[in-house]
């Protein structure tokens, strides 16, 4: 499954590329856990989080970014940040790119801002 993963990873970072945002950081693993995708978008620091389910049976991909796992997100972020401190005072958020259904046929979707820092 990992390497669905990281194809599935890999696959939406080409598409936000495409889209405008510049690739900062990949895979960024700390104590908190591991930010897939580190991007930028207009001086706005965007942490990526990539879903991929071929069965729905459990509810969308988009759906499995429950608020435990938001929370393990912002304090990787926060990690994160803390260690490029260039970065510090540029506004951030978090997107989650999802992606649903056989992996030949699924397509994109795109949550910008998906949850806010509480």
């Amino acid at each position: 499954m990992r390497a669905a993963g990281d194809a599935f990873e890999q696959r939406a970072c080409a598409e936000l590329e495409v889209a405008g945002l510049r690739l900062l950081a990949r895979n960024y693993t700390s104590r908190y856990g591991e930010l897939d995708l580190i991007m930028s978008h207009g001086g706005t620091v965007v942490f990526v989080e990539v879903r991929y389910r071929k069965n729905s049976g459990y509810g969308d991909a988009a759906a499995s970014v429950t608020a435990a796992k938001q929370g393990k997100l912002i304090l990787a972020a926060q990690h994160w940040l803390a260690a490029h401190p260039r970065y510090r005072r540029s506004p951030c958020r978090f997107d989650v790119v999802s992606y649903d259904g056989p992996a030949e046929n699924a397509q994109m979707h795109w949550l910008r801002d998906a949850f806010e820092v509480s």
